[in-house]
């Protein structure tokens, strides 16, 4: 993977954590009108709605053309498309309501720094079911970004007592690693459009059979929260993962989640915005860190593909001597 590549991958995902941080205010302000089951399962399908044109005009237009070989590997892709997607959903369905039942019985402080632990299970989960190895610096970078996200979600240094809401948070933080670490082994084989298309399809359907079940969705609250929903269905969902799916391609998953947790940073600058909250200094302080974090990687990243780059071209430069001198 070149630097310019990875670099690629650094900017969709940056602007996926942009459109999730201000959909976090959009959330926030969406379930004031609507219980948890009905927000997420309007704006899940929603998201799978609007891609599901793009989706169809892609397909339109790829199969003009094709040969028979060419239209049964299309076939064998999209299945396995679908099928992904649908692991993908569910992981994600149950992801979302989690993090969203937390916000009965947490802060949204103590959630967000709960969800993003994602960014320390993803390397460990690297390291002990797919064998990874990472670099010393890597590390450091987390830890870096864990420290960041502290000062960003803690106005003090106490973080409370542990309740119903953190254990629920702490769950979808592990759905999430899962998801990331998926993504990553998916995304190459499949379209990214049309696997976060069905990802969400999936995960809306099962939780609007919930939202059937558990709650009582009615229209006028449906309405009354209406601007949420559609910024955080065709932003969030809709955009931001399929950004994420795409993004990933180009990025290892532990700089992946580091850089999507950034998704805390925008929605503090999102919240003093359009809410007009001010930023502390301990906030500021912590988007200094969590920005410092992902540019030691990336600088680390990039005078590592130089040297190996240097020690390919001394390899072939050696190799071709020794021919030479045969």
């Amino acid at each position: 993977m070149t630097g310019k590549t990875q670099f690629k991958g650094i900017l969709i995902l940056l602007l996926t954590a942009i459109i999730w941080g201000s959909s976090f205010v959009a959330q926030g302000l969406g379930v004031e009108n609507v219980n948890a089951f009905t927000f997420m399962g309007v704006r899940t399908i929603l998201g799978s709605l609007f891609l599901l044109p793009i989706v169809l005009l892609r397909d339109m237009h790829a199969k003009k053309g094709m040969s028979r070989q060419k239209k049964a590997d299309f076939k064998i892709r999209n299945r396995k498309t679908v099928i992904y997607g649908i692991i993908l959903g569910v992981i994600v369905c149950f992801a979302t309501n989690f993090q969203q039942f937390a916000f009965y019985y947490s802060t949204a402080g103590k959630i967000a720094f709960i969800t993003a632990s994602y960014m320390f299970f993803v390397p460990v989960a690297g390291v002990l079911f797919l064998h990874k190895k990472y670099p010393f610096v890597t590390w450091i970078c987390v830890l870096l970004g864990f420290t960041g996200l502290y000062f960003l979600s803690f106005k003090t240094n106490s973080f409370g007592s542990l309740n119903k809401g953190d254990i629920l948070t702490f769950i979808c933080s592990i759905f999430f690693c899962a998801q990331i670490l998926l993504i990553e082994k998916f995304s190459p084989k499949c379209d990214g459009v049309k696997l976060s298309c069905v990802e969400f399809f999936t995960s809306g359907i099962i939780t609007c059979i919930l939202m059937f079940i558990f709650e009582k969705p009615e229209w006028s609250s449906i309405k009354a929260a209406g601007g949420a929903i559609l910024y955080s269905g065709i932003m969030s969902c809709g955009i931001a993962y399929t950004l994420q799916i795409v993004g990933q391609k180009y990025c290892e998953a532990t700089i992946a989640s580091l850089i999507m947790c950034m998704e805390s940073v925008f929605a503090l600058l999102s919240a003093a915005i359009v809410l007009h909250e001010r930023l502390t200094f301990r906030e500021g302080m912590g988007c200094v860190i969590m920005f410092t974090a992902i540019l030691i990687s990336q600088l680390f990243d990039i005078v590592k593909s130089r040297l190996e780059k240097k020690r390919a071209l001394e390899v072939d430069a050696s190799g071709s001597e020794a021919q030479n001198s045969e």
